[in-house]
C-alpha cells in the first residue's frame, strides 16, 4: 500500500472528464424538474451532532454512520449517511410552516458499508420530501415525481414495486409477537426464506388464522398480489385491512397517472421497516439486482425536533442514474486554444469568447502536449490583423 497512494478506499469513486460534465448536466436538469413541481432546494451540512442525525427514525442509520469527536465541544458528530433526517429537521425546526413543505436536495452521503445503491459507500444522493400532508395524494405525488425523474434521466424499462409496512406491523400485533420474535420473522421475510418462516411460526405456537396469514405473507407478490391478499387477510385486524385498502387506493391512482408503468406488488417487502410508517415503493430495471430509487411514507420523523408532521419522499443515487442513462453526452461548446502572445487585442478576443460561453484554453510558456491533447478542436489565429477562430 505504501507504493500505491493513489488508490481510493473500497466503495469510494471519483468522476473524471467528460463524465463529470455529463453528471453536472443531469444534476441541473433534475433539480430544475423538482423546482417545476414546487420543491425548494436545501443544502444540509455534511456533518452534524450525532444525536441530530440518529434521533427518532434516524436510529436505523446508526451502523451506517461514521462518527467523530468535535474538538471544540467534545461532543460526538456524525457524517451523514442519509439526507432525509436532515430535511425533516429543517422542516420541523428551521422552517416551521403549517402548510405543506416541499424540499429537494443533492449531496454526497458517506456510509460505513455499501448498500443497494450501486454498491457505493459515497452515493450522490438526490431526493425530494413532502412534509405536512398525510394521504394518498401526497404519496402519489412523490411517487410520480420519482418516476418522472427516472424518465428525465434517460433510464429505460423501469418497473415499480409497491408495498405497505403496516400490513406486517398489524399482523405482528395481532399475533402478539414480542420484539425478538418480530425481528426474527422480519429478517426471514426479507430473504423470502419460506421454510425458515414456517419453522419460526411453529416455534411461536400461533393460533389460526393469524399463523396462516403470516405464513402466506412471503408469497404475496406479483401483479395479482392485492387480490390474493383480500382473501388471505379476511380475518385480519383493522390496521392490516386499512393498510391494504390504502395501498389499493395508491395503486389505483398510480395506474391512472402512470398507465404505461409496470407495477409489481410485494407485501413482504419491508425495506427500512423501522423507518417507514406506511406505503413503500421502489423502482427497478432489468439486470439490476437492487432498486435504483426508493421511497415511502415516514410520518412523525420530526417529532424529536419539536414538530411531528406527516412526511413522504424518495431518494436515489445520481451516479447510479447516470450509469443507467441512455441520454447522449451533452454537446458542449468547442474548446479553443489561444496562443501565447502579448497582444491586448488577443486578450480582448479571449474575454469576448468566454463571455459568449465559449471555452478558451491559453497556451503556457514551454508547455508539453498538442492542442488535440488538451481537447482543443479550434485555435485563435491572426488573420489580416484580426484574431479569429479557425479549426
Amino acid at each position: 500500500m505504501k507504493n500505491t497512494p493513489w488508490l481510493l478506499p473500497e466503495g469510494i469513486e471519483e468522476i473524471l472528464p467528460p463524465q463529470a460534465d455529463r453528471l453536472e448536466a443531469l444534476r441541473r436538469d433534475l433539480l430544475d424538474l423538482f423546482r417545476s413541481w414546487g420543491y425548494q432546494l436545501v443544502f444540509p451540512p455534511f456533518v452534524e451532532f450525532l444525536e441530530s442525525l440518529l434521533t427518532g427514525t434516524g436510529k436505523d442509520l446508526d451502523l451506517k454512520t461514521f462518527k467523530l469527536t468535535d474538538q471544540g465541544s467534545g461532543r460526538l458528530m456524525g457524517v451523514r449517511a442519509d439526507i432525509t433526517p436532515q430535511a425533516a429537521r429543517i422542516d420541523a425546526h428551521q422552517l416551521r410552516q403549517d402548510a405543506p413543505t416541499r424540499l429537494c436536495y443533492l449531496g454526497t452521503v458517506l456510509k460505513t458499508r455499501s448498500d443497494g445503491f450501486g454498491r457505493s459507500r459515497a452515493p450522490l444522493q438526490i431526493g425530494a420530501e413532502l412534509f405536512g400532508h398525510s394521504g394518498v395524494a401526497s404519496d402519489c405525488e412523490v411517487l410520480c415525481l420519482m418516476m418522472e425523474m427516472l424518465q428525465r434521466a434517460g433510464v429505460a424499462d423501469v418497473h415499480l414495486d409497491l408495498g405497505h409496512v403496516g400490513i406486517f406491523r398489524g399482523l405482528s400485533a395481532q399475533a402478539g409477537l414480542d420484539p425478538e420474535q418480530e425481528q426474527a420473522l422480519f429478517e426471514a421475510l426479507q430473504r423470502k426464506a419460506i421454510p425458515e418462516i414456517n419453522e419460526l411460526l411453529r416455534g411461536f405456537a400461533l393460533a389460526e388464522p393469524v399463523r396462516a396469514m403470516l405464513a402466506g405473507l412471503a408469497e404475496l407478490n406479483g401483479p395479482q398480489a392485492l387480490e390474493r391478499a383480500e382473501s388471505l387477510f379476511a380475518a385480519a385486524n383493522v390496521e392490516v385491512r386499512q393498510s391494504l385498502a390504502y395501498l389499493r387506493q395508491v395503486a389505483e391512482l398510480v395506474h391512472q397517472r402512470l398507465p404505461q408503468t409496470p407495477v409489481h406488488y410485494d407485501l413482504a417487502e419491508l425495506r427500512a421497516y423501522h423507518y417507514q410508517t406506511g406505503v413503500v415503493f421502489a423502482a427497478f430495471v432489468p439486470g439490476s439486482g437492487h432498486e435504483i430509487a426508493r421511497g415511502g411514507r415516514y410520518d412523525h420523523i420530526g417529532e424529536c425536533f419539536g414538530r411531528s408532521r406527516p412526511a413522504t419522499g424518495f431518494s436515489a443515487d445520481l451516479l447510479k442514474l447516470m450509469s443507467l442513462s441512455s441520454l447522449p453526452q451533452p454537446a458542449g461548446p468547442q474548446r479553443i486554444l489561444a496562443p501565447l502572445a502579448a497582444d491586448p487585442a488577443l486578450q480582448d478576443k479571449i474575454a469576448a469568447l468566454r463571455q459568449a460561453g465559449q471555452i478558451v484554453v491559453s497556451a503556457l510558456p514551454g508547455q508539453n502536449g498538442s492542442a488535440a491533447e488538451m481537447g482543443c478542436s479550434h485555435q485563435l489565429v491572426l488573420l489580416e490583423g484580426v484574431w479569429q477562430v479557425a479549426p
